[in-house]
Order: C-alpha cells, then sequence, then structure tokens
C-alpha cells in the first residue's frame, strides 16, 4: 500500500512538471493581452470582475469539466490525445460509413493545429518570461529578443541528448513555480479582497453582455489561460488518469486561481500595472529572481510541447499519415522518450521565426489563440462520435454532455478568428501545409497500394505452379517483406528472374498497424505454414509499439520458427514512385508525394533489420 502511494506521489509530481508546464506559465500574459489597447477594452472594476470571473468559470468548465472530468475517460487503450481519439473515433464507425473519412480528415485537421501549438508555445512562453526584464528596465528591452533566441536555441540543441536527466527536476521546478503562483495571489487577494466577487459567474455574464463585441474580442485573449489543456489528455499515457487529475485538483488549480484573483487585485489597486501585472505582484525586489523561476517554468513547458511533437510524429508515420523518419531514443528505459531530428530543427527554425518576426508576447497572442481553440473543437467532435458509437450511450445525453462544450469551444474559435490578420493566419498557414502533406501522403500511399494489388499474383497459386518444377534451393533462410495487399513480393519476382534460385526457408513477413495504442506482445505474431518450407509472418503492431522486426523474429521460435541472423537474408523491393498524367492525384501533389517517398527513411532502417542482411531491388510504380 505504501509503494503504491509512493508511486501515486510520484506521478503526480512528475504530471505536475510534464503536463501542466504550458497552461501554467499562461498568468504570465494573460490578462495583459486581455487589456491590450488594441482590443478597446476598458480597464473598471467591472470589466476587470468580468474578465477575472470569464477565467475562473472557463478553467472550471473547459478544463475540469471537460478534459479532466471529461475527455480523460475516451482513452485508447491507456492513451490519450487527437490522434489516439480519432483512431478510437474511427474504430467506433465501420470504413464504409460516410462519417470514416470526415472523422479522419477532422482528427488531422485537430493534430495540425496541435503543430501550431507546439511552436507557439515555447515562442510566446520564454518571450514574456524575458518581458520581465523590461519592468526591472525599460534599458534592458533590447535583449529580450536576443535572450530569448540563446535560450530556444539551446533548448533544441539538447534534445538528441533527451530529458531522462533533468526530467526528474522538472516537477519540483514546476511545483515551486506554482507555490509562487500561489503566494503572490494571496499576498495580492488579502490587499484587495473585494475581487473574489468575480466568484460569481453573474460577473462574466455582464461583462459579455455590457460590452457587446468589444468582449467578444476580448473572449479571444481569454483563451490564452486554457492553453495547455490538450496537453493533459496527451499525457495520459505517460501518467494516467489519476495522477492528472490530482495535479490538476490539489496543485495547478488552485495555484492558477488564485493568481488570476491576485493579478486582478493588483489592477484593482493599480492600474496602471496593467503593462506587465505578471511581474509587478510583488514589487520591484522580485523582478529578477521572479525573471529566473518564469525562465526554469518556460523551458519546462517548452519541452513538453516539444516531446509532444516527437510523440504526434511517430503516431502519425505509424498511421500511414507522414513519411519514414529517423527516430532515436534517449532513454533505454522509457520507451516514449523520442527525437526526431528532422522534426527538430525544422520547429526551431519556424519558432525562430516567430519570435523574429512577432517580436513580441502581445504580438504572438493572436496566433496562440487559434491554434488552442481549433483543437478543443476538433476534440469535442471526435468524442461525441466516440460516447455515441463507442459507448453506446443514448443519444440525448451524447448531445447534452458534449453540446454544452460544443457551443464554448465555437464560440472561444469564433473570438480567436478575429485575430487572423493578427498573427492568427500563422498556425493556420503551418497547419494547412501539414494537413496538406499528411492528406498527399495517405492518397498518395493508397494509390500506390491499389497500383500494386492491380498487378498483384495471388501467392497460394504462384506458390503451387512454382513448385511444380521447383528452382534450385540454397541454404539459409529468405525474408521476403510484404505489403498488406500484395500479391507475390516484387522482390521474389526478381530474385526468381535474375538468380534462377530459392532459400531452403521461405519466409512472407507482412507488417499490420492497427488503430490502437499497442498491441499486447502475444498478439504480435501469427505464423502460417504455406508448405514447401515457405511461411506467412503477420506482425500487428499498434500505432506507438516500437517497430523491431529482430525482436520479432527472436519471438518466432516460440511459435516453432526459429531464425539463425547469420543465415537470414532479407529481401525488399525498393519502390520508385513516377506520377503519371490524366490519373491520380493533381500533378502538384503527385511530384510532392514523390518527392517525399524518395527522401522517406528506408523500410529497412525503420523496421530496425541489420543493414548487412538486407538486399534490395528496385520496383517503379505509378500513381
Amino acid at each position: 500500500m505504501t509503494d503504491k502511494k509512493s508511486s501515486l506521489a510520484t506521478l503526480t509530481l512528475a504530471a505536475v512538471g510534464i503536463v501542466y508546464g504550458d497552461i501554467g506559465t499562461s498568468p504570465l500574459y494573460t490578462l495583459k493581452t486581455i487589456f491590450d489597447p488594441d482590443h478597446g477594452l476598458a480597464l473598471d472594476e467591472a470589466n476587470l470582475l468580468g474578465v477575472v470571473s470569464l477565467i475562473f468559470w472557463g478553467l472550471t468548465i473547459v478544463v475540469s469539466l471537460k478534459y479532466v472530468t471529461l475527455v480523460l475517460r475516451a482513452d485508447n487503450r491507456g492513451e490519450g490525445g487527437i490522434m489516439a481519439l480519432m483512431a478510437l473515433a474511427l474504430n467506433s464507425v465501420s470504413k464504409r460509413s460516410g462519417w470514416h473519412f470526415p472523422l479522419l480528415v477532422l482528427g488531422v485537421l485537430g493534430a495540425t493545429m496541435f503543430y501550431g501549438d507546439s511552436v507557439v508555445t515555447p515562442a510566446i512562453s520564454v518571450l514574456s518570461a524575458m518581458e520581465g526584464l523590461e519592468v526591472a528596465t525599460p534599458a534592458l528591452s533590447h535583449y529580450v529578443v536576443p535572450l530569448t533566441i540563446v535560450v530556444l536555441v539551446t533548448l533544441y540543441s539538447v534534445q538528441r541528448h533527451g530529458t531522462a536527466g533533468i526530467g526528474r527536476f522538472f516537477g519540483p521546478i514546476m511545483v515551486l513555480w506554482f507555490v509562487a503562483l500561489a503566494i503572490m495571489g494571496i499576498v495580492n487577494i488579502v490587499e484587495r479582497p473585494d475581487i473574489l466577487r468575480a466568484l460569481n459567474p453573474l460577473h462574466a455574464v455582464h461583462f459579455m453582455i455590457d460590452n457587446g463585441f468589444v468582449a467578444f474580442v476580448g473572449l479571444g485573449a481569454v483563451v490564452l489561460a486554457f492553453t495547455g489543456a490538450e496537453a493533459l489528455y496527451a499525457d495520459m499515457g505517460h501518467f494516467g488518469k489519476k495522477p492528472i487529475r490530482m495535479a490538476w485538483f490539489a496543485v495547478a488549480f488552485p495555484a492558477l486561481a488564485l493568481n488570476y484573483f491576485g493579478q486582478g487585485a493588483l489592477l484593482l489597486h493599480a492600474p496602471e500595472a496593467i503593462s506587465n501585472p505578471f511581474f509587478q505582484q510583488l514589487g520591484s525586489w522580485s523582478i529578477y529572481p521572479l525573471v529566473v523561476l518564469a525562465t526554469m517554468a518556460t523551458v519546462i513547458a517548452s519541452q513538453a510541447t516539444i516531446s509532444g511533437t516527437f510523440s504526434m510524429t511517430k503516431q502519425a508515420i505509424a498511421l500511414g499519415l507522414l513519411p519514414r523518419m529517423r527516430v532515436m531514443h534517449t532513454s533505454e528505459h522509457q520507451i516514449g522518450q523520442i527525437y526526431i531530428p528532422a522534426v527538430n530543427w525544422l520547429q526551431l527554425i519556424v519558432v525562430l521565426i516567430a519570435v523574429i518576426g512577432f517580436g513580441s508576447s502581445d504580438a504572438l497572442a493572436g496566433a496562440y489563440g487559434i491554434a488552442v481553440s481549433a483543437t478543443m473543437l476538433a476534440t469535442t467532435i471526435l468524442t461525441f462520435f466516440v460516447i455515441r458509437y463507442r459507448w453506446h450511450l443514448p443519444l440525448p445525453v451524447c448531445i447534452l454532455a458534449t453540446g454544452f462544450f460544443l457551443v464554448i469551444d465555437v464560440l472561444l474559435f469564433s473570438a480567436c478568428t478575429l485575430k487572423l490578420f493578427h498573427g492568427g493566419w500563422m498556425p493556420l498557414l503551418l497547419g494547412t501545409a501539414l494537413f496538406t502533406i499528411m492528406l498527399t501522403w495517405r492518397t498518395g500511399r493508397h494509390l500506390v497500394f491499389k497500383n500494386l494489388e492491380k498487378h498483384a499474383i495471388p501467392l497460394d497459386a504462384f506458390l503451387d505452379s512454382l513448385f511444380v518444377a521447383p528452382p534450385v534451393r540454397v541454404p539459409g533462410t529468405a525474408v521476403f517483406l510484404r505489403g498488406e495487399s500484395d500479391g507475390v513480393p516484387h522482390a521474389m519476382l526478381h530474385n526468381l528472374s535474375h538468380n534462377k534460385v530459392l532459400h531452403e526457408r521461405v519466409v512472407f513477413l507482412t507488417v499490420h498497424i492497427l488503430e490502437e495504442p499497442y498491441v499486447a506482445p502475444e498478439d504480435q505474431v501469427r505464423i502460417t505454414d504455406l508448405g514447401h518450407q515457405c511461411w506467412q509472418v503477420n506482425v500487428n503492431y499498434g500505432f506507438k509499439d516500437e517497430a523491431d522486426i529482430p525482436d520479432i523474429l527472436d519471438r518466432c521460435a516460440e511459435h516453432g520458427l526459429a531464425f539463425e541472423m547469420m543465415e537470414t537474408s532479407f529481401f525488399i523491393a525498393r519502390q520508385t514512385v513516377i506520377s503519371a498524367p490524366q490519373q491520380g492525384m493533381a500533378p502538384w501533389r503527385e511530384h510532392l508525394f514523390v518527392a517525399m517517398s524518395r527522401n522517406a527513411r528506408a523500410a529497412a532502417d525503420y523496421y530496425q533489420i541489420p543493414p548487412n542482411r538486407v538486399i534490395e531491388l528496385g520496383t517503379q510504380v505509378e500513381i
């Protein structure tokens, strides 16, 4: 029992560090952005009470009720996140259903918006931490952007080493951060306890009614208080539901609520502090310590989104939405800790463009809201399909459960779209580019499979005819990688055509990626004896499983098919895709697919097959 409590406490502490870094750093810029002069919202007592009330009840409804209470229940075998939710929703309707493709598109859109969020988070978080220097002395304002660039370049440069070493400090640092938020909030609430009137939701209602369109514009900035809500769902697989819920209700939510009320109390008392209320909560003596603590907190928040991007990319590759890339493991003990060089450096370039191009957290705020609210909207719609068609709850219950949140999400997203020309275009542009890439890759792969299927020779019939007058058989084992829809592998036809021999043992190996995160080890291998010392080996992986063919072959011994790696050769057909006119996709999409296909990581490398045992044979495929 003690060990269980200790484990829960450890996981909860880790969840505070990783899961709530993003939402935990929102107080740095939220109130400052809401009352930005460009929004035209007057800083008076009624508006201040209304805004603080909106934030408090938003955290209660959007984060506590929607994500922590409802969405965390929609786990895909313990895994969360928009990709896992999309797979769950797709599994709940049949592939022939008219909803299948729209749900896929919605899931991909939500994922691409998450990528947009993961670019803006490091930029706005580290920028807003550095902006504390401007509060200390305006003379330091010229150093904000250069220092932000230094911090970000350092952060992305150490990604290849993994976070296993420093990860254990994330929890304690973020606990210290949340304690600081709570203390600062309490100090200011004691000064002006009348801010607690904002606990009454009527202040939020009156604020929206009295200010009309200006309040609607302000709502787009209120979204900033909820950034990172998606992260607590995405990280469910790492920590589990209970630690995430405990970390929210025991640490993050109380500290955030106290700090927002505290900033509101400060502004009631000293409206001039609106230039940067966060760094003025305790007076000038606290600015430099707060800049140091805020920088550490924002680096941790950025780390969580960077790790989330790697994880999301790996899932997208497995689900056939992105070409294979080099995935490196940074920890021997935790399989989830990965590093994808191409994604890391591309993301850094976009983040630096955002920092230099926008130059301040205020300017970036518009870009942030639209990405966050779009992902929230996609999550709500996918959740409806899960609870209706997978859990089979009554339709009125499903509509009530998700309809309430849908209305809020649509309002928040609509308010954020007003910022389209003030930074909101950036995550939308990034999301559109990624969406095009993902659907082009998926459609291109589908066309390739269709072409191969059209020219496929049925394997059973081929083997029957082959062994009527069998070729010369040579010692050793030949493993032919074979697609799900392929007949006889092209590599086998080429080998027979050119070498006129067949190995004494022939294994056809097919990898199936299922729409679930993990497949139990005992269910991963299925072997069928085809006769004449030929076997079909079917490998089932989940989209978060680690593809490792040598490991699979070792486990085949349990099923009576043992392999000696030094006597085994892997024959792989390397497909050269050619764009053909008047068929398939639009020409520019075909050329994009061909370019991605040529630069994709080789199958042997991706499946961890020893390179000295691989024989590649070329084949051309028209799309």
